[in-house]
């Protein structure tokens, strides 16, 4: 398997970059200026509800785990 230099690693992260650039200005013609709040508030709370459930799943498997070892 080949290594990565450090100048493909900034290749990639240039690409990356441009990359996100570029969705940025999509979303930014395709929303407008007026509606990409609402868009970040809403992608805020999906995350928020995304690591809410991650913590609860965790929380069900460790009591899971110590009911098995108490028995």
């Amino acid at each position: 398997m080949e290594q990565l230099n450090v100048t493909s690693l900034n290749t990639l992260a240039m690409i990356n970059m441009e990359t996100g650039l570029i969705v940025l200005l999509i979303v930014l013609v395709l929303f407008g200026g007026s509606k990409i709040p609402q868009l970040m508030r809403g992608v805020g709370k999906g995350i928020s509800e995304f690591q809410e459930g991650i913590k609860e799943g965790k929380n069900s498997i460790r009591a899971g785990l110590d009911e098995s070892k108490s028995e």
